[in-house]
């Protein structure tokens, strides 16, 4: 496999709604970008062709542009042979090909694949929050809460690429059921379902929220964006689930920090863009339970790059 590094690559983002294509320089510029369904119900091979055809669209818009490498920031595990293993939100993926599938399909194409966490991740070291920073987490707080370790500007993968699965490390033996199989992992307290329906245990509790007139009354539909405006307006109630969801996160994030000697976590996804104090709570989380040494260094900062990070991160694996 050819490994020089491109001038200009194509970034896919893939998820279980849409395959988000964009082509990048090696600066990090978005100089062009389209999204496509990704069929997801349709099974790998349906997939695999909208990836295809929104490359090629990609080429065919910028034709005077050379481009011979592509990456792909994918759900689930990553090996490193390429194969996507278990995404969720795909159907029929237990083991995908998707590096040896897209190299049959690109000719000549440097083609790599990565877990899109870790993709992200990657986006921030080289164009976003983490250029300045050789050694940080990065967390991708969202619908789930996900991560990457990045040590000396480089992605740690671990040996089999599972490395940096942040949202499952455990903060109560004895916690809610989590749907990787285990208890208490801190993605079964603040990814964005079990959050929600935390928050709305304890609005029944405040009618006095303004959380209440947001959703309507209807606290079924309580998720972290209405938190967020009602916590910016001020709302007690709100403020108080997202400083405790915060908190939370920063237990996890201090273990991982304690072990890999870290001081610097870069935090993105939905959730984190909901006010500086829900970062503020991660930070004196964590610096709560850091050991000693690291606590006067410790840094939480807010990613950069928001949604065209994954195409960034993708890219970011060739250029």
């Amino acid at each position: 496999m050819n490994q020089h590094r491109a001038s200009n690559a194509i970034g896919i983002d893939l998820g279980g709604t849409t395959v988000k294509a964009g082509l990048v320089s090696e600066s990090g510029e978005l100089i062009h970008q389209t999204k496509l369904p990704s069929l997801a119900e349709m099974g790998p091979d349906a997939v695999i062709g909208q990836i295809e055809k929104a490359a090629r669209e990609i080429v065919r818009a910028n034709p005077s542009v050379s481009v011979r490498a592509m990456g792909i920031g994918a759900p689930g595990v990553v090996d490193n042979n390429g194969f996507v293993k278990a995404p969720p939100n795909l159907k029929g993926w237990s083991a995908v090909p998707l590096a040896a599938e897209l190299r049959k399909r690109f000719d000549g194409f440097r083609i790599e694949v990565e877990n899109d966490a870790n993709a992200a991740a990657i986006a921030e070291a080289k164009f976003g929050a983490g250029r300045n920073h050789p050694d940080f987490l990065f967390v991708i707080w969202g619908t789930g809460v996900g991560g990457g370790i990045i040590l000396n500007h480089t992605l740690f993968r671990g040996p089999t690429g599972g490395a940096g699965e942040i949202g499952h490390v455990t903060i109560d033996r004895n916690g809610p059921d989590c749907n990787c199989g285990n208890r208490g992992c801190v993605e079964a307290y603040v990814g964005q379902r079990y959050l929600s329906q935390r928050a709305m245990e304890k609005l029944l509790k405040h009618p006095e929220s303004s959380v209440h007139a947001l959703v309507n009354s209807d606290l079924a539909k309580v998720e972290p964006l209405f938190l967020s405006q009602a916590a910016q307006a001020g709302d007690a109630t709100a403020r108080d689930i997202l400083w405790e969801s915060g908190s939370l996160l920063g237990i996890a994030l201090a273990s991982v920090m304690n072990i890999m000697d870290l001081r610097v976590s870069i935090i993105g996804g939905g959730i984190s863009a909901a006010g500086d104090f829900v970062l503020q709570a991660v930070k004196e989380s964590v610096v709560a339970h850091v050991l000693a040494p690291l606590r006067p260094d410790i840094q939480v900062l807010q990613a950069q790059l928001g949604n065209n990070a994954g195409m960034l991160g993708a890219a970011g694996l060739v250029l």
